[in-house]
């Protein structure tokens, strides 16, 4: 069994999968293995990830027939693979070397279900460290202690699957796969499984990935109607959570997660087609009524008039009978 199974899935990045795999190069080990999934990209990037396949250590490609999105994409990798533990990383990313056996003897060392990092975010020519919102590190706790409070950010906030490393029994009891399909926010129905379900974590200042932001092709970057798969990511989060036995403590800060992002799409609607931005106040309008209404409305009330002003108009607004999640 390898040690560590990296998940890397790729689509249209052609530009930047040479230094991703530089990168894992610079990591490889002999008990490691990279599973490159190429998600039907259609320019140079599967051609790339196959000499890949024949050049970089423990290589392993698979392809897409379809295009599937990076939720699908990440299962697909966590389904082929054999470490004892895993983690991920975008195909437009990088890492420092030596990174990963850093990152092995952490969690090995702290014996807990995942681990969650620090990265580097990287705007063309700027670099800014980012932290876990979560003070103690490298102590074992329970992860559900670093959900709450519910007016600050939090764990779950920080839902980055590649900024960690998983232990093979997550997969085991089916708390590492992701939400097929989902096109955006695939990560916030994760990370809130985890914290809710999973038994231990610890946190570690561990600097090695860099996230790149601004990449004209990332789905942050467009406005179309798969930026809306956030309703159907938060719509999970809440119904999960509210299913939960410690949903009424639990609820408040779900709530108000979706309530902000709702707000910080609604914020920027001039992005989106006409087209759009109206199934995107349809849906929002639909989703804050189908909101536990006692604790939307502590929510709005915990929020900046300008963004609660906008949600409560929404949530009067009449929705279509036929409206439902995208």
């Amino acid at each position: 069994m390898p040690k560590l199974s990296v998940i890397v899935p790729f689509y249209n990045v052609q530009q930047y999968a040479p230094d991703t795999l530089k990168s894992l190069r610079a990591n490889a080990r002999g008990d490691f293995e990279f599973i490159l999934v190429d998600d039907c990209s259609r320019d140079e990037t599967p051609h790339i990830l196959a000499r890949a396949e024949r050049e970089l250590p423990g290589a392993v490609y698979v392809r897409h027939e379809k295009n599937g999105g990076l939720a699908t994409a990440r299962n697909t990798g966590i389904d082929k693979a054999r470490g004892e533990y895993l983690t991920f990383l975008d195909g437009d990313d990088w890492l420092a070397p030596g990174y990963y056996p850093q990152l092995v003897e952490a969690i090995e060392k702290l014996g807990c279900d995942f681990v969650r990092t620090d990265h580097v975010q990287s705007t063309a020519r700027a670099r800014a460290v980012v932290r876990v919102p979560h003070g103690r590190r490298g102590v074992v706790m329970n992860p559900r202690d670093a959900i709450l409070p519910a007016d600050r950010s939090t764990s779950v906030d920080y839902a980055y699957a590649w900024a960690g490393v998983y232990h093979r029994r997550l997969v085991d009891r089916g708390l590492l796969h992701f939400t097929d399909g989902l096109r955006t926010a695939e990560d916030r129905p994760w990370i809130w499984k985890l914290h809710r379900e999973a038994e231990s974590f610890a946190a570690v200042s561990l600097l090695g990935v860099y996230y790149r932001r601004g990449v004209a092709s990332s789905l942050t970057q467009i406005g179309d109607v798969r930026q809306l798969d956030f309703i159907r990511a938060f719509d999970q989060v809440i119904e999960e959570t509210a299913r939960d036995p410690e949903g009424d403590k639990l609820l408040p800060k779900a709530v108000r997660t979706y309530c902000a992002i709702m707000a910080h799409h609604l914020g920027s609607i001039e992005r989106f087609e006409p087209a759009v931005a109206r199934k995107l106040r349809s849906l929002s309008s639909a989703a804050l009524k189908r909101m536990p209404q006692d604790v939307l409305a502590e929510a709005l009330d915990s929020m900046d008039a300008e963004r609660a002003g906008r949600l409560r108009w929404l949530r009067r607004r009449p929705t279509a009978t036929r409206t439902v999640a995208a």
